[in-house]
């Protein structure tokens, strides 16, 4: 077992750092180039650059990038009653969770005859990103499209890569169409991103794009955002990641499967465990060996797991410490009293509760969100939420008396700053005569 076991009380301060380091990502210097080059090709080129790194990237030449109606009814009859069950059980408890997430204007009488409110409005065009690696992600969609859905976005953009029949699973556009997601293109990488940044002639431009990807997505949503003028991403995104704090009471086989099922990902995912038990440690470790070699996907958790950390802490209150610093994308508490742990953990993009309560809940059903802040973002970044796809704006109405009531105020503040202008605005208004 590649693993580390560390104890907390026994290395130095530069080694916790390095403990609790995420994996670099190789390669950044050729990477930005790179996409910086597929950017360049579809804001010159539009659609023919699309189909020309399709080609490049997915291995199929496409004669149209566009997904119709009928090919998303045809996928509908295509699935089991048993699959679309699933996906329909799975929309319901998303939505149900997300549906007391919408906002209401806020509206304040700050003074007499001041009248200031808070406004929540739909972003007017949104772009959805789902990968499709090595298995289709309807639940990604239905993260996505959900809050898309009720926060009213007027334009839904769906992009995902083609197999390579050119076509989309159809879980993806069955969930899509719960979503009400009609605009849908067999478009993924780099170049899907520039595309709803830039528009093509295929692709109209969208104002803010969402959804998880690989290291060519992230870096292209990165330039992008800096780029385009009024074009937003939804977060920064890495690798996937878990933390799980346990005591000596924790399940260790429930905490390798849960270990595991964030190693799979991908071998740049990372995994912690912090307990103050060495016997849990040891029995973890023992796990991880015996159900990895049980995985599929074992390669690829095999060497996860090889910068993943099992860490001895001295007691619960510096494992919540520990935990704070990292500031993990998925925090899992196994304890005899997790409730006790909560009013202190504070940097978590969701956390799960209790032995019964894995990861994997939350990625497909319980209704939580599963498109996080990773890489330690988590500590300024929330787990998306219909939120993000809306803007605040403010409105204020104000009186003539209320402009009186308020005109000491602004008047000896604009003398403070020395700006005439911003004075004479107020002082104008109040000397007309009535």
């Amino acid at each position: 077992m590649n693993t580390q076991i560390i104890d907390w009380q026994e290395i130095s301060a530069q080694q916790k750092i390095d403990a609790l380091a995420r994996p670099a990502i190789s390669d950044n210097a050729l990477l930005s180039t790179q996409v910086a080059n597929i950017i360049s090709q579809v804001q010159k080129q539009g659609d023919k650059a699309l189909f020309t790194l399709t080609e490049q990237f997915d291995g199929i030449a496409l004669s149209t990038l566009s997904v119709t109606a009928e090919q998303v009814e045809q996928a509908s009859l295509a699935l089991t009653d048993k699959r679309l069950k699933a996906i329909n059980t799975a929309y319901g408890q998303i939505k149900r969770f997300h549906s007391a997430q919408t906002a209401k204007d806020i509206f304040v009488e700050t003074c007499p005859g001041v009248r200031c409110t808070l406004k929540t409005e739909a972003i007017e065009s949104v772009g959805l990103y789902i990968p499709a690696g090595s298995a289709p992600l309807p639940s990604t969609v239905l993260m996505l499209g959900v809050p898309a859905q009720l926060t009213g976005c007027k334009r839904t953009v769906l992009v995902c890569p083609p197999n390579k029949n050119g076509k989309l699973a159809n879980e993806v556009l069955v969930a899509a169409k719960l979503c009400g997601i009609t605009e849908i293109y067999t478009i993924g990488g780099a170049q899907a991103i520039a595309a709803l940044a830039y528009g093509t002639k295929s692709i109209p431009a969208v104002n803010k794009v969402f959804g998880p990807g690989n290291r060519y997505v992230t870096e292209a949503k990165k330039q992008l955002s800096q780029q385009v003028t009024g074009f937003a991403i939804d977060m920064p995104a890495g690798p996937s990641e878990v933390l799980v704090i346990a005591d000596k009471e924790a399940n260790a086989a429930f905490i390798a499967a849960d270990l595991l099922s964030q190693a799979e990902h991908g071998s740049d995912s990372q995994v912690i465990l912090l307990t103050d038990s060495e016997n849990l440690i040891a029995d973890v470790a023992s796990e991880l060996e015996t159900q990895v070699a049980l995985l599929s996907r074992r390669e690829i958790a095999t060497q996860a797991l090889k910068q993943s950390r099992l860490i001895l802490t001295k007691d619960m209150a510096q494992a919540v410490e520990v935990s704070n610093c990292y500031g993990p994308e998925h925090l899992i508490i196994q304890t005899e009293n997790p409730h006790g742990l909560l009013t202190d953990l504070r940097n978590a993009g969701s956390i799960f509760v209790g032995a019964y309560t894995p990861e994997s809940a939350g990625d497909y059903a319980s209704g939580t969100n599963h498109v996080l802040p990773t890489y330690g973002y988590s500590k300024v970044i929330s787990s998306l939420s219909l939120a993000d796809f809306s803007r605040r704006y403010t409105v204020q109405e104000i009186s003539k008396t209320g402009l009186a009531n308020l005109a000491e105020c602004i008047i000896e503040l604009t003398d403070a700053e020395g700006l005439d202008a911003h004075q004479r605005a107020v002082t104008i208004r109040l000397e007309e005569k009535s």
